[in-house]
């Protein structure tokens, strides 16, 4: 196991001679490859493309973005993202010899390798100067240069950070300011998370001047959804999500066949989680996901109950504090099963988090 990172923050910007070596790195010619997490959300293509258009900037660079995994649907708005290689598609060897090729690999949003799917491999095995921007909790050590806040709202505002603390935001373009914006946006959850701090307010406002348009963004994130989806959301909503008062934990669990039922595309059932939340008193909300023979689950929680070190302690998982992911290898009634043993040892600390 790599050894961990056991600061709550670790910017190597802070270091006059790590900050030479990478202002080094960016003016001189070089092949670069950006990656972010499997399943990419906003923030991971939000910051793997607002880094793409700043590196481009340099225009001494041949830069490509390389995604583990197909992008959701909502996403493929974004500027760039035409361009963004898939790993699983017909792509795989021309990707294959980029990493290989690679002079510098920037990963983004994610703490582990083992996030990177089949590309993770390739991506520790590689020779080439590895750059970290993240902001999850206890990163593994693999990287020379680590730009990491665990309390930083999104990598995206890491992303803004850099490129401030080497005096070139001037650098920025409208559409590296766009897709930082995005992820900005999603991680904060539309800046009602606990982590949206004035900073964070900050950077969004200087993102505006730069000419972004939050009503167009907030269109095509959040108001832009296929009939199949509204119609799979209404059935999870009402068919499917449990509340248990005696716990303050909402859940659901989707199966395979319901997905096909409803049609539903990669990502459409991203932030159905959330709803849980909205319900007067909750402090956890969960969902199960079955989809290539695994449980895929998302946890959801408000104020001092931390679903990561839930996650971690029981479904291989991790994240943040209050919204964490985790997978489990039982079917989708044994994993539920599972959760719901495991509730009364949570209880009261369930029960002692402020009510609404």
């Amino acid at each position: 196991m790599s050894p961990k990172i056991l600061y709550m923050k670790r910017f190597f910007t802070e270091s006059e001679e790590r900050l030479n070596a990478f202002y080094k790195l960016l003016n001189n010619p070089g092949k670069f490859v950006i990656t972010s997490h499997q399943n990419p959300d906003g923030d991971a293509f939000g910051s793997s493309l607002g880094l793409y258009f700043f590196l481009k900037s340099f225009d001494i660079h041949k830069i490509t973005v390389i995604s583990p995994t197909d992008h959701t649907d909502f996403l493929g708005w974004m500027p760039g993202v035409k361009d963004v290689l898939n790993f699983e598609s017909s792509a795989k060897e021309q990707a294959r010899q980029l990493i290989s090729e690679a002079d510098a690999i920037f990963c983004l949003d994610f703490s582990s390798l083992g996030r990177l799917k089949d590309m993770e491999e390739l991506v520790r095995n590689s020779s080439a100067v590895k750059v970290l921007i993240d902001h999850h909790q206890e990163p593994d050590q693999f990287a020379d240069f680590v730009f990491w806040n665990e309390l930083a709202s999104s990598t995206c505002e890491l992303v803004y950070q850099l490129i401030e603390a080497l005096d070139l935001t001037g650098r920025i373009s409208l559409d590296a300011a766009n897709c930082l914006y995005t992820g900005i946006l999603t991680d904060t959850g539309s800046f009602k998370f606990d982590s949206t701090g004035p900073e964070v307010h900050r950077i969004a406002g200087e993102l505006l001047r730069k000419g972004v348009r939050p009503n167009k963004i907030n269109r095509d994130l959040f108001d832009t959804n296929s009939f199949d989806r509204l119609r799979l959301l209404g059935y999870v909503l009402s068919k499917k999500m449990v509340y248990l008062p005696e716990y303050r934990v909402a859940y659901m669990k989707i199966s395979e066949s319901e997905l096909k039922q409803y049609n539903s595309k990669n990502g459409e059932t991203e932030g159905i989680v959330n709803y849980g939340l909205s319900i007067k008193d909750a402090v956890m909300s969960v969902i199960f996901i079955e989809k290539d023979q695994m449980i895929k689950i998302s946890f959801r929680s408000v104020d001092e109950f931390s679903v990561s070190q839930l996650a971690r302690d029981h479904f291989s998982g991790g994240g943040h504090h209050n919204a964490a992911g985790g997978k489990s290898d039982l079917n989708l009634e044994e994993t539920e099963q599972k959760f719901l043993n495991l509730l009364p040892f949570y209880k009261n600390q369930l029960l002692s988090q402020p009510k609404s």
